[in-house]
C-alpha cells in the first residue's frame, strides 16, 4: 500500500524535464526569456552582469548550462564571438536563437572615431558575419528590438513545449506592454534633456540614444575591449574643452580611470550608466528595470 501511494504521488507531479532548459548569454536577454517563461521555468545565465561580455572567461558551471540547454538565446557573434565555439560544441542538439539575425531587428552601424559626426540611424538586419563586424552589437538597448524578440522567444518555446505555449504567448504580450509603458515614461522624462551634451566611456548606448533622441557626442573607447590611443584621447580632451560637455558617463564593467584621464582638469560632471544591469536582480522584471535605470542615470547627470 505504501509503495502504491508513493507511486501515485510521483505520477501526480508534473515532470520538470518537460519544461525546456534555456541558456542565455547576458543579463538583459536572461530577463526577456525569464519574462516569457514566468510561472513555467527559469533560464540560466552564461555571462554574469558584472562581467564584460566581450571577453568573459566562461566558468565550468556556465558551460554546463550550455551543455544541458534545449534552447540557447544569445545576442550573437558581434557581441560575444568567443561564445560561438562553445555553443556549437556544447549545445549541438539545442535550438539556437541568434537575436542579431531575427528579421525586423533594428541594427545600427558602429560609429567611427572618438567624436561623433552624423551617423545613419540603422538598417534592416544583415546577413552573415561579414556584415555583423561593422554592426553595433548592443541592440538589446533598443526596446523595440526587445519587444520583437519576446514574440520570437515565445514562439520557439511554444514549439518545444506545446503544453505551455499559451502561457509563453501571454507572458510575451504582457512583457511587450510593460516595455511600451516604460518607453513612454522614459521618452517623457528625457524630452527636456535632448539638447544636453554628454560623452560615454565606450560606445555601447547608441541604440538607447537613437530610440529616445538623446545622443552622446563622443566615446572614450569604441569597445570595452579596446583602450583608446593617444590621438583619440587628445581629440576627446579638445572636444570636451570646446563643446561644453555637461556630463561624462562611466560604466561598472570598465575601468573608470580611462574616463578620468580624458576629463582630468576639466569641469565636467560625472555619472554611471550600466548597459547590463549588474545591480538589478535577475528575473522577469530585469529588462524594464534596466531601461528605467539608464534613463534615471541620464536624468541625474544631465538635469541642470
Amino acid at each position: 500500500m505504501r509503495r502504491l501511494l508513493s507511486l501515485l504521488m510521483f505520477c501526480a507531479v508534473p515532470a520538470a524535464a518537460d519544461v525546456p532548459r534555456v541558456a542565455t548569454d547576458i543579463a538583459p536577454i536572461h530577463g526577456l526569456v525569464s519574462r516569457v517563461m514566468e510561472g513555467v521555468g527559469t533560464p540560466t545565465l552564461v555571462v554574469p552582469a558584472g562581467a564584460s561580455p566581450h571577453d568573459h572567461a566562461m566558468r565550468p558551471s556556465e558551460g554546463r548550462g550550455l551543455g544541458q540547454a534545449d534552447l540557447v538565446v544569445w545576442v550573437g557573434h558581434g557581441l560575444t564571438p568567443w561564445l560561438e565555439g562553445p555553443i556549437d560544441s556544447l549545445s549541438g542538439s539545442a535550438q539556437v536563437i541568434e537575436l542579431m539575425d531575427v528579421p525586423g531587428a533594428k541594427l545600427l552601424e558602429m560609429r567611427e572615431g572618438g567624436v561623433f559626426e552624423g551617423h545613419d540611424h540603422g538598417h534592416d538586419h544583415g546577413h552573415g558575419h561579414e556584415g555583423k563586424e561593422a554592426t553595433d552589437p548592443h541592440l538589446w538597448l533598443d526596446p523595440v528590438n526587445a519587444q520583437l524578440w519576446l514574440g520570437v522567444i515565445a514562439q520557439e518555446l511554444g514549439t518545444l513545449d506545446a503544453e505551455n505555449a499559451d502561457t509563453y504567448q501571454s507572458n510575451a504580450r504582457a512583457g511587450v506592454a510593460e516595455i511600451e509603458a516604460a518607453s513612454v515614461q522614459i521618452a517623457d522624462a528625457l524630452a527636456p534633456l535632448k539638447d544636453r551634451r554628454f560623452v560615454v566611456l565606450h560606445d555601447g548606448f547608441h541604440y538607447f540614444e537613437a530610440r529616445f533622441g538623446i545622443e552622446a557626442t563622443a566615446a572614450v573607447s569604441a569597445s570595452d575591449a579596446d583602450a583608446p590611443g593617444a590621438a583619440r584621447v587628445s581629440d576627446l580632451r579638445e572636444h570636451l574643452r570646446e563643446a561644453g560637455i555637461d556630463c561624462a558617463f562611466s560604466e561598472p564593467q570598465m575601468d573608470a580611470r580611462l574616463l578620468a584621464t580624458v576629463t582630468e582638469g576639466l569641469s565636467v560632471k560625472s555619472g554611471v550608466i550600466d548597459p547590463l544591469g549588474a545591480d538589478i536582480p535577475l528575473g522577469a522584471g530585469h529588462y524594464t528595470a534596466l531601461l528605467m535605470s539608464i534613463s534615471a542615470s541620464l536624468q541625474d547627470c544631465l538635469t541642470p
